[in-house]
This record gives structure tokens, sequence and C-alpha cells, in this order.
């Protein structure tokens, strides 16, 4: 049995997020558990889609999901297979639809439109690290002009007046000049959810996250801020929910590798052990993870190619040596990555994931 944590403690958090309200009178939806920080998966694009959203509700869900990012242009319509992560999301846990792009009428189109579906609100992503993306001015490439923002969450908010307005944002693009800016129109447009993560989006997902800059966040602005950016395992969770006082956590990547996290994350708020998480259900969740809705019509390397994806954060804390990944990379059919993983972990039943990943790998 792992060793309990103490209850959490920490300075204390933002009002806003006693309530689940935000001080503009949006409300925004209340967690399963109403007496801890609010859990979020992060969006990721081609990884958080409704089957992706059922498995990590499965292994115990974050209390917001967010979706990956609607495309906005001039041509632009709602792409159907990210709207089904709203329309048939059965996981019962709030959906918010996010969107990318920088054309403030087609973002306000855009808005209007996926404010008529069961949304929990509308995100606007301000922080994507993708060079393809940000060379658009979209995404984090936004960050460089103050002035477009402005006038972007000030459209939004008078198209989105009965719905949460939530921003996903990073503290600068290669220096953090404009962070404090934007947060002051953060509370000029009355953003009813800030989504922080620590990092520039030069930085992409490299060196050390800024929590001292989170937490400047939590002072500033008069909403809920979800803390972003490197949070591997329960333990950190609690540590930069301390350090920064926000509301919650997002986590992206890390949940890929451990599904049962957020689980986790709510065992050590409450004080609890964390219970240890057989191999062998780390095998299943690999199963689950192969048996995507699109397997029947994937080539069985493109399938392969893209449980490796996932496999390359699930190895990090399965050995720390890094020998399961290595292998796993070697493999290039279904009967080789399987019978790779039975090896590993189905040979020694008493074996456990790991708390944290091996960075070092």
């Amino acid at each position: 049995m792992q060793q309990a944590h103490k209850p959490f403690s920490s300075a204390p958090l933002h009002p806003c997020c006693l309530n689940d309200k935000s001080l503009t009178g949006h409300d925004i939806p209340r967690s399963l558990h109403p007496s801890l920080p609010l859990t979020a998966l992060a969006p990721m694009q081609d990884v958080t889609n409704l089957w992706f959203m059922k498995v990590i509700a499965h292994y115990g869900s974050p209390d917001y999901f967010f979706t990956e990012y609607f495309r906005v242009n001039d041509t632009s319509r709602l792409n159907r297979h990210i709207l089904a992560s709203i329309t048939e999301n059965d996981t019962g846990h709030p959906v918010f639809a996010q969107m990318i792009g920088e054309s403030i009428p087609d973002l306000v189109r855009t808005a209007k439109e996926l404010c008529s579906y069961n949304i929990a609100g509308v995100d606007l992503n301000l922080g994507c690290p993708a060079p393809r993306i940000y060379r658009k001015n979209v995404g984090g490439g936004l960050l460089l002009l103050p002035e477009k923002v402005d006038r972007i969450l000030g459209e939004l908010r008078q198209a989105v007046n009965d719905r949460p307005l939530t921003v996903k944002m990073r503290v600068g693009f290669e220096n953090t000049d404009n962070f404090y800016e934007i947060l002051d129109m953060i509370n000029r447009h009355s953003i009813d959810l800030l989504s922080l993560h620590g990092r520039t989006v030069k930085d992409m997902y490299h060196g050390a996250v800024k929590y001292d800059l989170i937490g400047e966040a939590v002072r500033r602005v008069h909403c809920p801020v979800l803390a972003n950016g490197n949070i591997h395992s329960a333990k950190t969770a609690l540590e930069v929910l301390s350090q920064t006082g926000a509301a919650g956590v997002m986590v992206g990547r890390w949940a890929i590798g451990n599904p049962w996290l957020f689980n986790q994350i709510r065992q050590a708020l409450r004080g609890e052990a964390i219970a240890p998480v057989p191999l062998v259900e780390v095998r299943n969740y690999i199963e689950r993870l192969w048996q995507t809705p699109t397997a029947a019509t994937m080539p069985e390397r493109a399938r392969v190619g893209y449980l490796k994806m996932f496999l390359n954060y699930i190895a990090l804390s399965i050995d720390a040596e890094g020998h399961f990944l290595r292998l796993m990379r070697q493999t290039q059919t279904e009967a080789e990555l399987f019978n790779l993983c039975d090896r590993i972990l189905l040979t020694d039943l008493t074996k456990t994931l790991a708390l944290a990943p091996s960075l070092s790998v």
C-alpha cells in the first residue's frame, strides 16, 4: 500500500472556486467533488476525442473535458468528429468547446453555433505551440498581438452572453512582456475561467514551468484559474495547488500515460493512500486503447503507430530504465507489440505502475 499523503492544505484558494462560479455571474459547472479543487483534461489535438474521453472516464474522470480545437476561418464549419465529443458524450461530465482562429466574425459565428449545443462553455485557444499553427497568428501566435486579443475577447463576450467564456493560454510567446496586459483583458472582458500553462509558446513542452506566474495570475484575475504544465503525478498536483493557490489543475500528456491520475489526485487531496495500479490493469488499458472505433478501417501499421503515441507516455511509468520504451519503439506489428506488452506487464503480477513517470528516460 502506498503511503498516504497529508490532507490538502494551502493558501486559501481563489474565492471563485469555492462555489464554482466566476465573479462575472456566469456559472461554470459544478464539480462532482465540490470540496476539492477542480481537475480538467487538457485539450490535445488528435487525442481528446469522444473515444478517449470515454476511456479516461472509465478510469476516473476529471471534472471537466475540453474538446480538440475547432479550426475557425472564413470557410470553416463545425467538424463533425469533434462535435461528436459533445453531442454523443455520455460520460456525465461537462465538455467545453474549444476554438482556434483569428477572424473575429468567424469566431463569433462559430461561438454562436457552438452555443446551440449542450456545452459547458466556449474556450478560446491562445496557447497552441505548434509552429504550423502560431505562424498563422492563431493559438499561441495571438499572444504577440495583444490588441487583436482584446478585440476578439470583447466580441466573443458579447456573442457568448449566456454561457461561460473561457481561455486557455500560455504565459507569453517567447517572453512574458504581454502577460499582465492580457491578464487585465481577462478581467475587462469578464472571462469565466482561465487555464494557464506556465511556459511560453517557444518553450513548447521543455524547461521549467513558471508556476510563480500562475500564482500571479491567480491573484490578479477575477475568475478561477486552472494550473497547467508538467503535472505528472498526484504529488506534483498538490505541490502546484499549494504554490499557486489555483482553483484546480489541468493535466494533458501525463493523463495519457496514467489515466488513473485524476482519481489519484483526489485521493491525495483527501489525505488517502493512493491505490496502486497493477501492471495487469495497465495491460487492459492498452487493450482498450487498441480498440479504437476506427480500428477496423485502419491499416495495421497505422494502428500500431497510433498506439505507440500513447505508449510513449505509458512506458515512462512502467520501468525507469527505459527498456520497455526502447523495445516498444522497435516493434512493427500487432503481434510483436502485444507479445512485448505481455512479457513486460503480465510476468510479475505484483508489479504496479509508478506514481510518477521517469522523466530522465
